[in-house]
């Protein structure tokens, strides 16, 4: 059956609160074609669009950024066929999140719209003023992940498009240099010392700098290592350094030796060894007995499990 562009009445008067999108208008927003967005509803279950009365599709601004998840996690090279259990797991982890500010997600998209139009413009000073309005309205966990990061996402995905890698460039050496200085600020306050490194090839420099930032704390002072940093040289980096726990982040699908990997390099340090990111989540289960520790990928709750294990309260 067809969608139509235009949107014929809806099922119910319900449907009529929240601004709904035609599959055209969600193809054009995604780059997902009609075809493959129709396949991810009928033979994954990955998206679940509302009906009109007349069977044509409508989604809501939370199935486009489901839409947009998917495709994070594709490009990560996740097969489609495993993206539910990750997106549902994911969605469980920010539910269980403590004092999760509820704030729906039309709101979010709103402030994405300006941003939006202020990197399309390379408007430096438009975006730094936004950024000020966005953190003045929500805790940073939400200001990254519910705000920033999804629109630095979605312009990484779609670079092939004329213009969007300079957009995301902008953007990208923006957020970075504004992370950097709050990590910079946050690192003067007294707390004990965590060292953050990535996994080699397992994200972006300015995911590993947001990780860093929402890690800390009034109590934790996080140490971001340089991208790049070697596996093998951190036994090293840590006697140096006498960090009170390495923190390693991954965002990709880990390797089938990986549990292996971390346990071994957890015997060689003089301090705890933990995962972060949304790697963290998907080897969670490979992990389990290990000596590694896995503090999720939700930056609330990853703050908290982190200062509850170097307050000995969280096991491994």
């Amino acid at each position: 059956m067809s969608d139509l562009a235009g949107a014929p009445s809806l099922a119910s008067s319900g449907l009529k609160q929240e601004e709904l999108f035609p599959i055209r208008e969600v193809a054009r927003l995604t780059g997902v074609n009609p075809v493959t967005l129709r396949a991810w509803e009928r033979r994954y279950g990955l998206i679940q669009p509302t009906r009109t009365e007349s069977g044509h599709r409508l989604y809501s601004q939370a199935d486009i950024e489901s839409v947009r998840s998917i495709l994070a996690w594709i490009e990560r090279g996740v097969a489609v066929s495993k993206v539910g259990k990750i997106l549902a797991k994911s969605g469980a982890s920010k539910a269980a999140a403590p004092d999760y500010p509820q704030a729906g997600s039309g709101e979010w998209a709103d402030w994405q719209v300006q941003l939006r139009r202020a990197v399309a413009a390379f408007d430096e000073p438009g975006l730094d003023r936004l950024y000020g309005q966005v953190f003045s309205c929500y805790p940073p966990p939400v200001v990254f992940q519910d705000v920033l990061l999804p629109l630095w996402q979605e312009l990484l995905i779609r670079q092939d498009d004329y213009g969007q890698t300079s957009e995301w460039l902008f953007l990208d050496t923006f957020l970075r240099g504004r992370v950097l200085q709050r990590l910079q600020n946050l690192r003067c306050q007294a707390g004990e010392r965590v060292l953050l490194a990535a996994l080699p090839g397992h994200c972006r420099e300015l995911e590993l700098l947001v990780a860093g930032l929402l890690l800390s704390g009034p109590e934790v002072a996080v140490s971001v290592l340089g991208l790049g940093q070697p596996l093998e040289e951190l036994t090293l980096v840590c006697d140096k350094m006498q960090p009170q726990a390495l923190v390693l982040f991954s965002n990709q699908p880990p390797s089938s030796d990986l549990p292996r990997q971390l346990s071994r390099l957890a015997l060689a340090l003089d301090c705890p060894l933990l995962l972060a990111g949304d790697g963290a989540d998907l080897a969670e289960e490979s992990l389990r007995g290990s000596p590694v520790a896995c503090l999720g990928n939700e930056g609330r709750l990853m703050q908290r499990r982190l200062q509850q294990f170097l307050a000995g309260h969280l096991d491994t």
